[in-house]
């Protein structure tokens, strides 16, 4: 079993940028896969980037390509999402959430999950 502690969000104006980070417990790390998942208001949670345990494959929503970076740290537990150039749109809640599976899209393909941290980007 793994528990997730998203840090990082907050207030940043258009155009700005914000590193999010995902500390994980227990000693398995290394085995899951991890995902950035976003809620914005109104709308349902959706994938925004995924790396695979062995940091083989990334994918990213063509909503935060070119935009959104992330990665991970194995050492430390924990997995990133960069975001750079933020727009508006980009306001949510972002949830971090891992799996033992390989590649998942899918948001009930996820077994665990983070409280998420808010994200807000002004205009």
């Amino acid at each position: 079993q793994v528990q997730l502690v998203e840090s990082g969000g907050g207030l940043v104006q258009a155009g700005g940028s914000r590193r999010l980070s995902c500390a994980a417990s227990g000693r398995t790390f290394s085995s899951y896969s991890m995902a950035w998942f976003r809620q914005a208001p109104g709308k349902e949670r959706e994938l925004a980037a995924l790396i695979t345990w062995d940091g083989g494959y990334l994918y990213y929503a063509d909503s935060v390509k070119g935009r959104f970076t992330i990665s991970r740290d194995d050492a430390k537990n924990t997995v990133y999402l960069q975001m750079n150039s933020l727009k508006p749109e980009d306001t949510a809640i972002y949830y971090c959430a891992a799996t033992l599976a390989n590649i998942r899209y899918k948001r009930y393909e996820y077994q665990y999950w983070g409280q998420g941290t808010q994200v807000t980007v002004s205009s």
